[in-house]
Order: structure tokens, then sequence, then C-alpha cells
């Protein structure tokens, strides 16, 4: 747990009262993919990720109080392994928080959870032009080679 009074970031579950630090990352996360959600889905969302019988979790990244980063994942089926896949949906930081390390703890927390639940890998996915993330992530992962498609309904 983080001393507050050492500026250490403490990266937890999501928390009921985190609402208010998770919202303006989550929309600081969809302007970035210059997306839009209605409220009904950004509030389905918040609820699936306390809520312990779904599948999508979220972890936050806290200091002195204040979330400064998020990270959205979730566990599916593979038939490829006996096990779970960790998809790691979203993750995004605060300004403030750039550069300081707070995306690889995310992602490192996101390893550590999904190893002891038993899955066999962690991937996610970026878009060709994010550019400064893929540093991180060229750190921390490889590329798969894998080329998405999709057909949006």
């Amino acid at each position: 747990m983080a001393d507050q009074n050492t500026g250490k970031i403490d990266i937890r579950p999501f928390q009921t009262g985190d609402r208010h630090g998770w919202d303006p990352l989550w929309q600081g996360y969809l302007t970035f993919y210059q997306a839009t959600l209605p409220p009904e889905t950004t509030e389905l969302t918040w609820k699936r990720l306390l809520d312990p019988s779904e599948p999508m979790h979220g972890l936050a990244a806290v200091l002195d109080g204040e979330v400064i980063g998020i990270v959205h994942f979730l566990y599916h089926r593979s038939t490829w392994t006996p096990g779970n896949y960790c998809y790691l949906q979203d993750l995004f930081t605060s300004e403030k928080a750039r550069n300081k390390g707070v995306g690889r703890s995310l992602i490192e927390a996101v390893y550590n959870r999904a190893k002891a639940d038993g899955a066999s890998r962690v991937y996610w996915l970026t878009h060709e032009t994010n550019e400064t993330a893929q540093l991180l992530y060229d750190k921390v992962a490889a590329k798969s080679g894998f080329i998405q498609y999709r057909k949006v309904f």
C-alpha cells in the first residue's frame, strides 16, 4: 500500500469511490481515440469493473489519493490453451503521470494478476499511429505480427 507522504504510486483494484477519478481518465482515453459512448455504456462499464462476477476488471494507479492512471482487462477462453487469455483493453494515464513509469506499472500489475489467475498470455491492441505508447509496449512485450480485421454492427 502506498504511503500518502512518500509520493509512492499504489496500483490497486478499483473501489467505488474511484469513480470521480476514473471518469476524466476514461473520457480522456475516449477522446484520444476520437470515440464517444452513450452515458449508459459508461455507467454499465463502471458497474462491470466493480462486479466480482464479471470477467472484466480494472486497476487504478493512485498517487497521494488521486487516480492518475487506469487499466481495464478481461479474461476469455481460447481454443489454443486450456487456460484463459487476458486481454488488456484500455490503458490511460493523466498528463502529469506520463513518462514516470505509471503505464509500465499498470501493465506489470496486469501481468501479475493474469499469471496469478492462471492466464497463459496477456495481449492488447494499439493504433498504428500511437507511436508514443509503442515506445513503452516494445519494451514490455513482443509484437505478434497479426493484423486485426473487424466488422461493426
